[in-house]
């Protein structure tokens, strides 16, 4: 049977990125409305076409700006390349997908268009955007459990409760807090600052600070992996 795909078209290039932020103990995705076909009126992620004089990691932070103050992106990282041929309409188009993280504490300004969209609850999208999302989400949840990227999820210092409900949001379940923290200070990854969270309504003790160890990823347990809780019967 013979293929009616055009071996001869010219292949087109675009980028596109996942941007992650938790926001209220929710992991969401950045998102924006499309005003044109195809697919008018669906979600997709932000990004666009790779121009012939930018790599693809230039192009994502040029289109990036667009959406959302790329200042506040404390992580950047190539995700994957989605390379079927037909996954959009009309001529061959590759995508190479990013994850974006931002910390839980920036609220960065976005377009009218834009809107930040739970993972668990996605509209409906455009493409195959909602499969690099998923995509995107799965590399997070990986590298949480084997290096030190919550660092790019947590504001610049916090009491291990709230790092707890930052790694449950990513993660999908709840954490135990004080084996999140003695995994965390056994691998070197947190520090504590020496200061303490503001009293609730409720007074009680204070809340000890940590701030995660220096920025950049690297590998801190190659082998680690954080299980969730048992189900009870």
């Amino acid at each position: 049977m013979r293929s009616h795909i055009n071996t001869h078209a010219p292949l087109a290039h675009e980028v596109l990125a996942a941007v992650l932020q938790v926001r209220s103990d929710t992991l969401k995705v950045l998102l924006w409305r499309r005003a044109l076909d195809p697919h008018l009126g669906r979600w997709s992620l932000p990004g666009g076409r790779l121009r012939p004089d930018e790599d693809v990691e230039t192009s994502i932070r040029r289109q990036l700006a667009e959406k959302v103050d790329v200042r506040q992106l404390k992580h950047v990282e190539q995700l994957a390349v989605f390379s079927a041929p037909d996954r959009v309409p009309g001529p061959r188009v590759v995508a190479t997908a990013f994850l974006g993280l931002v910390p839980s504490d920036v609220d960065p300004e976005i377009p009218e268009d834009t809107e930040w969209h739970d993972l668990a609850a996605l509209p409906r999208t455009a493409f195959d955007h909602e499969a690099i999302v998923l995509r995107a989400r799965d590399r997070l949840r990986s590298k949480l459990c084997y290096t030190n990227v919550g660092f790019a999820l947590a504001p610049s210092e916090f009491s291990v409760s709230a790092l707890r409900s930052l790694y449950s949001a990513a993660l999908g379940y709840r954490v135990d807090a004080t084996n999140l923290q003695r995994v965390l200070s056994r691998r070197g990854q947190l520090v504590p600052t020496g200061r303490t969270s503001p009293s609730g309504r409720a007074g009680g003790r204070p809340a000890a600070l940590f701030s995660f160890v220096g920025e950049g990823v690297h590998i801190t347990d190659p082998f680690a992996v954080f299980r969730p809780p048992p189900k009870r019967h």
